[in-house]
């Protein structure tokens, strides 16, 4: 049974009935049905919808934000944050999206030769919990404008919002069966995806979720995008402005209280200012404020779950039997709720599990190399591929990393986003396929070639 619990306390806030195999059929039924009537739709129309979604939003954001907050313990601020986020990016495919998906004439054999770009029908999107909206209208808000329709299946703990993103598209007049809000289980996912009427799906989660569902799509020859894990380098050459890496790199591992796929997870520091950038990163670590997520004053919430605290607590423990460095933190919070201390870890050995697992929490690794050549090879050693941020001011160097480094994106002197101008995605098992941006909405189309004589 889907339960959602408040994280900073550790009390329920609500159970909720998952969908019998009768309503999952009806969802089914009623997609399938909206899809042959959407994808017929003008794009101004769909245009129109998106920016009422945004307006839906934009009024909601703080509503919308509390009950984000309450169900997975992100900062108020963050959480409203992530709702403006989302209905830019809603504005954007309304704006943009119509020239994306555009007949192009092409040079070809015959007297007129285009690409023509169409829906390729119900897509489902199974989503995670950490950024409970954004995560889930980077895939609706293309959906809707390329004319396909969705099926989301969230995380069991974020059901409340779940709920409520079906709620926002559907008072913002989407057609009944555009979007649909399915309450299950992970175990019912397989059965879905192998239905005929479910064409594509789309992920972003755990490598073994990942895995499973594109092995599932594979058997029936369907379209996967898959989002997964990351242990993102943040890599501080010589000449960078260490003020601005200590501001920028607190954020980029500590926002969303260290839960985000794109956090800094591994600090990989030139020997020439490693003790300088350490020494200041671990006073402004060690001067947050850890506490309640609706307080203006906090820095940091709590993790979303009580297994995430036991989980990172494990790790971080199994690192230093390995060798690592405690640098500060490393322990759970006493009290109600599920608080972590924010940590670092340096001189992790390759046996230690945080030099191979992802961390996820509030926990930097920190890694000291003498040379560029040294911090690029310790950079692509990782199972991981997904983004990575670089702060040098030296133009060879940034030509270097570019060219080098083994990732989805690479950011210089600034941290690692996403932005629905930009495509978004990863490379090895972070897993494969573009959201956002061109790349993004195409990902679920059917590219058609067509030739006139």
């Amino acid at each position: 049974m889907p339960t959602s619990i408040n994280p900073a306390t550790g009390e329920t806030i609500e159970e909720f009935a998952e969908h019998t195999d009768g309503e999952i059929e009806r969802a089914l039924e009623n997609a399938d049905a909206a899809f042959a009537d959407w994808r017929r739709t003008p794009l101004r129309q769909r245009s129109d919808l998106l920016n009422r979604i945004a307006d839906e939003l934009e009024r909601r954001k703080e509503e919308l934000g509390r009950i984000a907050t309450r169900e997975m313990g992100k900062r108020f601020k963050e959480a409203v944050s992530e709702v403006e986020k989302c209905a830019t990016g809603c504005r954007y495919y309304a704006e943009h999206g119509p020239a994306m998906i555009a007949d192009e004439t092409r040079e070809g054999p015959a007297s007129k030769n285009f690409v023509a770009y169409r829906p390729i029908g119900p897509v489902l999107a199974v989503m995670p919990w950490n950024f409970p909206y954004w995560q889930c209208f980077r895939f609706i808000a293309p959906a809707i404008m390329a004319g396909n329709v969705g099926l989301l299946k969230h995380a069991s703990n974020v059901s409340q919002c779940a709920l409520e993103i079906e709620k926002v598209i559907l008072e913002a007049g989407a057609p009944q069966g555009v979007f649909q809000t399915l309450l299950i289980s992970s175990k019912k996912v397989e059965g879905i995806l192998r239905d005929r009427r479910i064409r594509a799906a789309t992920l972003t989660g755990s490598e073994g979720a990942g895995a499973a569902v594109a092995s599932t799509a594979g058997s029936e020859i369907k379209t996967t995008v898959l989002e997964l894990g990351g242990s993102d380098p943040f890599i501080v050459m010589p000449s960078a402005d260490l003020d601005k890496a200590v501001s920028v790199g607190l954020t980029a591992r500590m926002q969303n209280n260290g839960q985000s796929c794109i956090a800094a997870k591994r600090f990989i520091v030139h020997a020439d200012v490693y003790d300088d950038y350490l020494g200041r990163y671990r006073e402004a670590v060690e001067a947050m404020t850890v506490g309640d997520p609706m307080d203006e004053a906090t820095d940091m919430g709590p993790l979303a779950m009580r297994s995430s605290v036991e989980d990172l607590g494990d790790q971080i423990e199994r690192s230093v039997k390995a060798g690592a460095k405690l640098v500060t933190g490393g322990t759970p919070i006493d009290g109600p709720g599920f608080y972590f201390k924010p940590s670092i870890l340096a001189d992790v050995t390759p046996k230690a599990p945080a030099y191979r697992e992802e961390l996820f929490g509030p926990c930097a690794i920190f890694f000291r190399v003498d040379s560029i050549d040294a911090a690029i090879d310790l950079a692509n050693d990782s199972d991981f591929g997904l983004g990575g941020a670089v702060f040098t001011n030296d133009a060879a160097e940034q030509e270097r990393f570019i060219r080098d480094l083994d990732q989805g994106g690479t950011h210089i002197n600034r941290m690692t986003a996403s932005d629905p101008r930009l495509p978004f995605g990863g490379v090895k098992r972070s897993g494969y396929g573009r959201e956002l941006s061109r790349e993004g909405i195409h990902a679920f189309m059917n590219i058609k070639t067509v030739t006139i004589a």
